[in-house]
């Protein structure tokens, strides 16, 4: 494609020198740009990559796109504002390959990820070639690739739907991160159903306030678009638990479709029976009742399924194939998972870094322990300070006794991010241990026979971020370590 055809979907730029070059792809790290690429400079949190257009340009890029003129020798387009505009460039460049595919957007604060692999496997069970994105990975298939962010900004996105599209996959599920929608990253993504799960207290560092978050998720469902059409009709699925789903349901004109354990909602469980490893309920919905068994704990894994649920319903999937799938869906790595090394007492690793999620966590916990429960848990550095007290109180008023360390530090001083934590607990059970996996090794070594250790705040992570650099890490194999020399 010619630069200039490529530049008629922006409405104004300006050029500075000449030349109608081929482009044969986009990048925006001057490190992937190759010969006949456009490049495209973003001004970051910590780079402005204005400064490596002549990297770029020797690279080999034919031109670039900009938010200011430079000292190069290719044509520059001028451009207010570089992100708004690759979202509009790359959509065109890779021809709208979003509006190929059935998309499904999923966001809240917690549960984005297993809603997101159960909707993924009712699909997938039902005869669709899928694609997913999120936290864990990134899907084709059955191919998995590495994923570096929950949401990918738009350039990847765009070119990562091109890829689905061009091996075969008719429908796409991915997480839908706030961050994501505030700075646009999902611009020029044509969803079909935006899912929200639910909405605590998480991000305040980037948001500030709990209205700013909120708003920031209902782009989503703003963004789907205000006509009807009937062979393609926008779906929202709202949980109608949440105290933000009024919120929601007015920021959409698509159709709403809600969820819950409340009998307004449109699919809801009631009878809950909630084991150590499966969860038994009867939905309710308009199609009737119908009884589920899950391979899944806790009510927090009631409410990711009926989400599925929902959403498989807007996508046209009859309800018992969705509840057959369902119920041989195993769990999800990183999420309550079991660590079993034939030790006389349980072992939980779970995600769980927010107030709320480690709260659930920690209710269906309460749920299925027959002695007392350990919690090893810290904060991430460099993210909200404001939780940190609020997670130290949750895992002293949910646990026996608690063990607060090191998550994810970053270029915060650890002791600083557990003194903010302790700042919550005064007076309470609790043991500050600085470096992580000797924490572990302290609360494995205290556990009793009946005892549950939980390991919470990095799930599936198999790193761990301090200072600048990244190490080997993963809670769950640092725990079968010490059980088995136990």
């Amino acid at each position: 494609m010619r630069l200039h055809t490529l530049l008629e979907v922006l409405p104004f730029f300006s050029v500075q020198g000449e030349g109608n070059p081929a482009i044969s792809n986009i990048a925006n790290h001057h490190k992937k740009v190759k010969s006949g690429d456009l490049f495209i400079c973003i001004n970051g949190l910590e780079i402005d990559s204005h400064s490596l257009a002549g990297v770029a340009e020797r690279n080999g890029a034919a031109a670039i796109l900009a938010e200011r003129t430079l000292e190069v020798d290719i044509p520059v387009i001028v451009v207010p504002d570089t992100k708004k505009a690759m979202a509009i460039l790359a959509d065109y460049f890779y021809k709208q390959p979003s509006h190929q595919l059935f998309l499904v957007g999923v966001t809240g604060t917690n549960g984005k990820t297993t809603t997101t692999l159960l909707i993924d496997q009712v699909f997938t069970q039902s005869g669709m070639k899928t694609g997913l994105i999120g936290t864990m990975h990134i899907k084709v298939g059955d191919e998995l690739q590495v994923s570096h962010n929950t949401t990918p900004d738009s350039l990847t996105l765009q070119q990562t739907f091109r890829s689905f599209c061009d091996k075969g996959v008719r429908s796409a599920i991915m997480e839908v991160s706030s961050h994501a929608l505030d700075q646009g990253r999902v611009h020029g993504c044509d969803y079909d159903i935006a899912v929200f799960t639910n909405l605590t207290q998480d991000h305040l560092d980037y948001h500030k306030t709990m209205d700013n978050y909120r708003n920031a998720k209902g782009l989503l469902f703003s963004q789907l678009g205000n006509t009807y059409f009937k062979k393609s009709p926008k779906y929202a699925i709202i949980n109608k638990d949440d105290e933000a789903a009024d919120y929601f349901i007015k920021s959409t004109a698509a159709h709403v479709v809600t969820y819950g354990l409340s009998p307004s909602a449109d699919f809801h469980a009631k009878d809950l029976i909630l084991g150590a490893t499966e969860t038994q309920f009867t939905l309710v919905s308009p199609f009737g009742e119908q009884k589920m068994v899950l391979n899944l704990a806790g009510q927090f894994n009631v409410y990711n399924a009926l989400a599925a649920i929902a959403t498989a319903f807007a996508a046209g999937i009859p309800i018992e194939e969705s509840i057959g799938s369902l119920e041989k869906a195993k769990g999800v790595r990183g999420r309550f998972e079991t660590i079993s090394e034939g030790q006389p007492f349980s072992v939980i690793v779970d995600y769980a870094h927010t107030p709320d999620g480690l709260k659930n966590v920690l209710e269906t916990i309460q749920t299925i322990v027959a002695g007392k429960v350990i919690v090893v848990v810290g904060c991430g550095g460099d993210r909200d300070r404001i939780k940190r007290p609020i997670m130290a109180e949750i895992a002293c008023d949910y646990g026996d006794y608690a063990i607060f360390t090191s998550d994810n530090p970053r270029t915060e001083d650890p002791v600083g991010i557990l003194k903010d934590m302790e700042s919550g607990v005064f007076g309470k059970q609790y043991q500050l241990i600085v470096d992580r996996k000797e924490a572990i090794k302290v609360a494995l070594n205290r556990a009793q026979p009946g005892d549950v250790v939980l390991i919470a705040g990095k799930g599936h992570e198999t790193y761990q971020i301090i200072g600048n650099n990244v190490y080997d890490f993963d809670d769950r194999e640092v725990a079968r370590h010490f059980i088995k020399g136990m």
